[in-house]
């Protein structure tokens, strides 16, 4: 039987476009779930099938960090990644979390869904990301009140 590991690995080699090295190797996913205070959530397109869509989430007293989010180009658009962030939240705020937080490259089109789901800017990183031709593009930090 697959293990949890190997469903979040799976995703991800289908979700990240790999020209922006944002995929985390299996031994830092490995290595950040050994922590007590990481968490993780999936999302199914139904009950009878696999997973197709994950987030990976750090506590800290507080607040939390959304440290990743996938969902399987096939499934995008369907209110999956949507679902992961209720998810997420509301078990944040069960574990007595105030704030979220999370950070991502500036031309990523995820934006659109945080900022749906209430999240506002709070900072930038400039050129933290490399562009496929070189150039640096600035992260984008967000944070949600929850």
């Amino acid at each position: 039987m697959i293990d949890d590991l190997d469903r979040i690995m799976a995703i991800m080699e289908t979700a990240f476009d790999p020209q922006w090295g944002e995929a985390w190797t299996r031994a830092q996913v490995a290595g950040s779930l050994s922590l007590p205070t990481t968490y993780y959530y999936f999302v199914r397109a139904n009950e009878e099938e696999e997973p197709v869509g994950f987030a990976l989430v750090r506590a800290a007293p507080g607040e939390e960090e959304l440290l990743l989010i996938a969902v399987q180009p096939e499934f995008r658009g369907a209110g999956l990644a949507k679902r992961l962030l209720e998810q997420f939240t509301e078990a944040a705020r069960e574990r007595g979390a105030e704030r979220i937080f999370l950070e991502m490259r500036e031309n990523n089109p995820a934006e659109k869904l945080y900022r749906t789901f209430g999240f506002e800017t709070i900072g930038r990183r400039p050129k933290y990301y490399s562009k496929p031709d070189g150039s640096r593009i600035d992260a984008i930090t967000f944070g949600l009140c929850i």
